[in-house]
């Protein structure tokens, strides 16, 4: 039971009792499909069964900028279940990659062969495509050109493994740089947002970058038993002569040494990101960069170091989740965030690792960036104990019946689950 994981945490408690009373609606307020096309609703449906966590954030979004999310996220959505599907062979998945930015402006294009999980949002890709057309020029513009690159960039890595770390950067950048850059610029075409954070590519890149190392990172043995590998052989070769070798009991020094290493290399984008959410000013798009982005630096502090990397999927617990999507609503409390992770990240770093220099640098460069711009105050509920002590009651007791409609915990895979 999730809230057995959080009983040495009583803030995460007090925070998941108080989600389910309602603190879920500040987070996901419920949208109004009454007022919405069949074809738009059928949207929304696809987004919610493909992504429960983003449909979360997606939702919450002002105006018209939630419906061109959502379709930017069902269109790379139906993309990356091209490229995920093993079963389709090279000489047709190329072009398919290639040309998919073609098939928004073709009103009966559908893929019927895939056997991938979320193969819905291709074989009825007419409904996605009918309202993307149905959005602004401003946004098409922007979901197309994004589509395009993503595509091309994805059929480049078909036939070759990431080596160098500067290929992992590269992938990275193709199916989460991008989507980062995309979204930076409907966020100004929107206009709830200004120019320069469509126009700054290179933090709108970081963000993308720091989600996905991290992804990859976590993913680690899920990624081995499906028979793909996006660990840079650069960093993983210095430890073992082949990367199945990390989740043998014998190497796991050796494997450590490496997580360690990629964690520190991933930590070098947080600076970035603290700059790219201080630009910010409209509500519902911080709430929808920030959160993945605290839910990324506490994966990141759960997986340094950790050995049960190598033996499942590290995840943090879902209180811990619901507690900093309640928290990260503003620069000061993200912040804070993010010194408590690094904190608890440096408090980790063992004498003896290979990285420990750079990792160590590294969270002090994210120590001075977060701190420079506002003077913190604790994160701590300033509760008293005996009220405190009373909603852990509370929350334990009534747990067993409002588990029936427990919320997901925000997540996110290879590119949004």
């Amino acid at each position: 039971m999730d809230v057995l994981k959080s009983l040495g945490h009583p803030e995460e408690i007090y925070n998941l009792f108080k989600f389910k009373m309602g603190g879920c609606h500040t987070v996901m307020p419920k949208l109004d499909y009454e007022s919405m096309s069949e074809s738009l609703r059928t949207c929304y449906a696809f987004l919610n069964q493909t992504s429960r966590s983003f449909a979360a954030v997606i939702q919450a979004l002002d105006g018209e900028l939630r419906h061109a999310v959502c379709i930017f996220y069902l269109v790379l959505r139906a993309l990356d279940t091209v490229e995920d599907d093993m079963t389709i062979p090279l000489v047709k998945k190329v072009p398919l990659l290639h040309e998919f930015h073609t098939f928004l402006y073709q009103p009966d294009w559908c893929f019927t062969e895939s056997k991938e999980k979320d193969r819905q949002v291709l074989e009825d890709f007419p409904t996605i495509s009918v309202e993307f057309r149905n959005l602004g020029q401003e946004y098409r513009d922007v979901i197309s050109d994004i589509c395009h690159r993503m595509g091309v960039g994805m059929a480049e890595f078909l036939e070759k493994k990431v080596g160098s770390m500067q290929e992992w950067d590269k992938y990275c950048h193709y199916v989460a740089g991008l989507v980062g850059m995309g979204l930076s610029r409907l966020f100004s075409a929107s206009q709830l947002e200004d120019p320069e954070v469509g126009r700054d590519t290179e933090l709108a890149n970081s963000m993308g970058l720091f989600l996905q190392k991290t992804n990859i990172i976590r993913d680690y043995l899920e990624d081995q038993q499906d028979g793909r590998a996006f660990w840079p052989e650069e960093a993983w070769s210095q430890f073992a002569s082949h990367l199945e070798d990390f989740s043998q009991p014998q190497h796991l020094s050796s494997a450590l040494a490496c997580l360690n290493l990629l964690v520190t290399d991933a930590l070098r984008h947080v600076p970035d990101v603290i700059t790219y959410l201080s630009r910010l000013r409209n509500q519902s798009v911080f709430s929808f960069c920030a959160i993945p982005q605290v839910m990324a630096i506490a994966t990141l502090s759960a997986c340094y170091n950790n050995p049960q990397v190598f033996e499942g999927v590290v995840k943090i617990r879902k209180g811990q989740a619901v507690t900093l999507m309640m928290e990260a609503t503003n620069m000061q409390a993200v912040q804070g965030i993010i010194i408590q992770y690094s904190q608890e990240i440096r408090q980790k770093v063992s004498p003896s690792d290979p990285s420990r220099d750079k990792t160590l640098h590294i969270l002090g460069l994210i120590q001075e960036k977060a701190l420079s711009k506002v003077v913190l105050t604790t994160r701590a509920h300033h509760l008293s104990p005996i009220y405190l002590s009373a909603a852990v009651l509370l929350a334990a007791l009534s747990w067993q019946y409002l588990n029936a409609t427990q919320p997901a915990a925000p997540s996110y895979g290879h590119y949004g689950s």
